[in-house]
């Protein structure tokens, strides 16, 4: 009977063993398990092999190197509501009253983004992103928040250098703008309409665009990457992730990206912030006079072969010109030697020379040269410019 008991365990055991094997490797070829249709699928190899490698077509580590970089600005100011235009009527007010009320004010608010340039906590933006700001809080991708304060700004390339005082900030590497060329790949990063940090990817539609009539100095480079409102000041980076443009405006009817976006070069955008840096501001050589391109009826009109040069439409009087002997109608063709191409050219070259400085250039009259030496002025500041409801939007 012991014997009975101890070959009914052994085999129970062997066969609870067998079953247990079959379950877990071969479980179709039990009777009581569903046999249900078999599904084939493919899965990609990981494509990241190492921390360097990335997907073909993708820009996601020059987006990742440029992000932490990118911050959001956001600024307020006072604004005073006006009364009622009526109440400004004597008429009315004598008729219903005085009732004058006490001026009443808001705080408007708006948004962009600005570029983290160095671990001194200088971050370069637009000028038209806080002017007339007097709250500037800055926040960066990782979540941090602070207050900034304004180190300088020029209105006539629309930049401007804002600073706080934080530890550890990512800094954005700058790239080689003048060695940029139509067709490169570029990316956008800002925080458009306030969604928070957006990346867009785009080409290099154009470059040196001039006589926009958006900035006093222009030598944009002209993209199609995704630029909307609250762009203005954010970074436009080649796709090794550095930065190439300030993105400042668009050309839109819509308030939206149409696929025509400017951004200010990053070798202008260093050579203001540096200087913004160092003085506060921005200082400019000046002749003091008014000038206009050649038209090829005006061309004409001066026996001119071509419409190269930049023709002299006034003078200031009392002026570094006018004091050097430069008349109206002359027509500028070399200033210290560089030509001059047009209007813009010219504006751009007396602007790079230091005041108080002597200046040659080469002038155009009655079809021949004369060299004229111009003891070089100051750039007087530009008037103060009405705010404008969208400054991202060139209409």
């Amino acid at each position: 009977m012991h014997k009975l008991w101890l070959v009914f365990a052994q085999t129970a055991t062997i066969v609870l063993a067998v079953l247990f094997v079959v379950s877990t490797l071969r479980p179709e070829l039990l009777p009581w398990q569903h046999k249900g249709a078999m599904v084939t699928i493919k899965e990609a190899v990981s494509e990241r092999t190492s921390q360097d490698a990335q997907k073909p077509g993708s820009f996601s580590d020059a987006a990742q190197k440029a992000m932490p970089s990118v911050v959001n600005v956001f600024t307020s100011k006072e604004v005073k509501i006006s009364s009622h235009p009526l109440m400004e009527d004597p008429l009315f007010r004598r008729f219903f009253g005085d009732r004058s009320e006490p001026p009443q004010s808001r705080r408007a608010s708006s948004l962009g983004s600005g570029v983290i340039v160095s671990p001194e906590g200088y971050v370069l933006t637009n000028h038209h992103v806080i002017e007339a700001a007097d709250e500037i809080e800055i926040a960066l991708a990782d979540g941090r928040k602070a207050r900034a304060s304004v180190i300088g700004s020029d209105p006539e390339t629309d930049l401007a250098v804002v600073r706080v005082d934080m530890e550890s900030l990512p800094t954005m590497t700058f790239g080689h703008s003048d060695n940029a060329r139509v067709g490169d790949i570029v990316l956008a990063i800002g925080n458009p309409f306030g969604v928070g940090q957006t990346v867009t990817m785009g080409i290099i539609s154009a470059l040196g665009r001039t006589h926009l009539g958006i900035n006093t100095f222009e030598n944009f480079i002209q993209t199609d990457a995704a630029i909307n409102p609250g762009n203005s000041g954010g970074a436009l980076v080649d796709a090794s992730g550095n930065l190439i443009g300030i993105n400042t405006a668009i050309v839109s009817r819509t308030g939206g990206s149409l696929g025509i976006g400017f951004a200010i070069t990053a070798s202008v955008a260093k050579q203001i912030m540096e200087q913004i840096i160092q003085t506060g501001g921005v200082t400019r050589g000046w002749i003091g006079v008014e000038v206009q391109d050649l038209t090829p009826e005006l061309a004409e009109s001066f026996k001119r072969p071509n419409t190269k040069g930049a023709l002299i439409a006034g003078v200031l009087k009392g002026g570094p010109a006018d004091r050097a002997g430069v008349k109206p109608g002359d027509i500028i063709v070399e200033v210290e030697g560089s030509p001059v191409t047009d209007s813009s050219d010219m504006l751009n070259l007396i602007a790079a020379l230091l005041p108080g400085e002597a200046a040659t250039i080469k002038v155009e009259r009655n079809q021949a040269e004369k060299s004229i030496d111009i003891k070089v002025g100051k750039r007087p500041k530009p008037l103060p410019q009405e705010q404008y409801e969208d400054p991202d939007a060139l209409e």
